[in-house]
């Protein structure tokens, strides 16, 4: 199959979050299992340039309609890790995509708007006619609405799309000059609650909701994080939307990529190790503790790795440093935050344990720091609030680090508990526990203590149960593509019909 991406992030080029790891990673494994993928990307000024290959001019000029008249734009091609990027560059006084970073501007709608006006306009005058459009979040949830509105009946009416919603919180929303300055005007036509109205506010206009009204399938990146925003607030607001569109919905859980995330290769270990050779992942324990002159003993050692914002469960987060300190344990973080109320609050804590040889908070983010966490540790702490797939438990299996998890989103269909699970045994690979207060946190910190304390070959099968799942992009790849094959033989929805 022909399949185009479209996105606003992909690592390693343009990264701010998991967003551009699942684009490289299931690109990559589309093009491994023999299918045509390129991916479209805006051209930032600050990409790292340095990780493109071959850049070169692939249009010189572009003209897209805009607000009364076009812009001109070109689009540069080249290959990140194997894999064809384009980059649409605008040359309009706007400067979109010049800007020195990736998010937070005040035109944000605009911003994505015109994007995806711009990728539609490219497709057409290119003559590329791509079996199915993959759109990305909310940034591009624009390009279902355009399509089918203006570009089928101008030649593209052969393309389909799918849309993967990362993260329900983030809607996009605009007023209604957006129309005019798309050209998809009749404000009457979208401010219907049955395509973009938004339900919170009705002046606005719901980008997101827009696109899983006229995308062929939405799919969210767990099948468990399907489940909860049609049933509970997770959906922020798009519940019953995505109940009536429940026909073309579901999910997929992400994967990981397995050569970048692998302790037999990983550079930046002290020891390397596989499922067949644990005893590296003790010296890991050793460097880690030398690190953050931690002292030596017979202790467990547990971690967060992460973004520190609500989302994450802070309050859990730090209970799990204090609960896990007053019961044996070792603790190591490593994060940081942007709000500023809560990167104040830890470095109040930083300053508090900064003492403690059981102890060690890093707050920034630093990868190399990360993988010897992953590899060094003995547990993870994931008690996020809301959790839509999460590659946190994904790398602590792979490096055998036994999560602790709250049972949400992906981290419920990753994390099966080691001792109230239904399932096999030789399935169970973590400690799941269920509501948001400090009472579940603690029994799941306490079962896993205890079993590394008092049943330490339970423990070692443990981690060698996670060490031994497939959570590579190998099997989500396959059924994405089952859902690209599906909808290239389904008419357009209803939305793209509707009168």
């Amino acid at each position: 199959m022909d399949i185009v991406m479209a996105a606003s992030e992909c690592a390693p080029i343009a990264k701010v979050g998991g967003l551009a790891d699942v684009v490289h990673g299931l690109s990559g494994e589309l093009m491994a299992q023999d299918h045509r993928v390129e991916i479209i990307l805006p051209k930032y000024d600050c990409m790292h340039y340095d990780r493109i290959d071959d850049l070169s001019t692939e249009m010189e000029d572009l003209w897209v309609p805009w607000c009364d008249g076009a812009v001109h734009c070109s689009v540069m091609a080249g290959r990140v890790d194997g894999r064809r990027c384009l980059f649409l560059d605008s040359h309009s006084d706007d400067a979109y995509f010049n800007r020195g970073g990736f998010y937070g501007y005040r035109d944000e709608p605009y911003r994505w708007a015109f994007f995806c006006k711009a990728v539609l306009q490219y497709l057409l005058d290119s003559g590329r006619r791509p079996d199915v459009l993959h759109a990305h979040d909310w940034q591009c949830a624009l390009l279902p609405v355009l399509l089918y509105e203006i570009y089928a009946g101008a030649g593209l009416k052969d393309l389909r799309v799918c849309l993967t919603v990362h993260n329900f919180m983030h809607q996009g929303s605009a007023d209604g000059e957006i129309l005019r300055a798309t050209g998809l005007h009749r404000p009457d036509h979208f401010y219907d609650q049955e395509r973009m109205g938004d339900q919170m506010n009705r002046s606005w206009l719901n980008f997101l909701k827009g696109g899983i009204v006229y995308s062929n399938f939405t799919v969210t990146v767990s099948p468990r994080h399907a489940w909860e925003v049609r049933h509970t607030d997770q959906g922020f607001g798009l519940g019953h939307l995505l109940h009536i569109h429940q026909g073309r919905f579901g999910g997929i859980l992400n994967g990981i990529e397995y050569d970048a995330w692998n302790p037999a290769t990983d550079p930046h270990l002290a020891a390397n190790y596989d499922r067949d050779s644990l005893d590296g992942k003790y010296a890991n324990k050793a460097a880690l503790r030398e690190r953050f002159l931690l002292r030596d003993g017979f202790k467990p050692i547990i971690a967060y790795v992460g973004r520190l914002d609500s989302q994450k469960g802070i309050h859990l987060i730090r209970h799990a440093l204090a609960h896990g300190l007053a019961h044996g344990a070792q603790f190591v973080l490593l994060g940081s935050s942007p709000d500023p109320d809560i990167n104040a609050r830890f470095w109040d804590l930083k300053r508090q344990v900064n003492d403690n040889e059981d102890c060690h908070l890093e707050l920034t983010f630093d990868e190399p720091l990360a993988r010897l966490i992953y590899a060094g540790a003995d547990m993870i702490v994931v008690p996020s609030v809301f959790e839509p797939c999460g590659l946190t438990q994904m790398i602590a299996l792979r490096y055998g680090t036994a999560p602790v998890v709250r049972s949400v989103g992906g981290l419920a269909d990753t994390v099966v508990d080691w001792d109230y699970s239904d399932r096999p045994q030789e399935e169970r690979n973590g400690f799941v526990f269920h509501s948001s207060d400090t009472q579940g946190l603690e029994s799941a910190l306490n079962r896993a203590i205890g079993l590394w304390n008092h049943f330490p070959k339970g423990f070692r099968w443990m981690i060698e149960n996670g060490m031994a799942r497939d959570l590579s992009w190998r099997q989500p790849a396959r059924h994405y593509a089952d859902i690209y094959d599906y909808i290239r033989v389904k008419s357009p929805p209803d939305g793209g019909t509707a009168p």
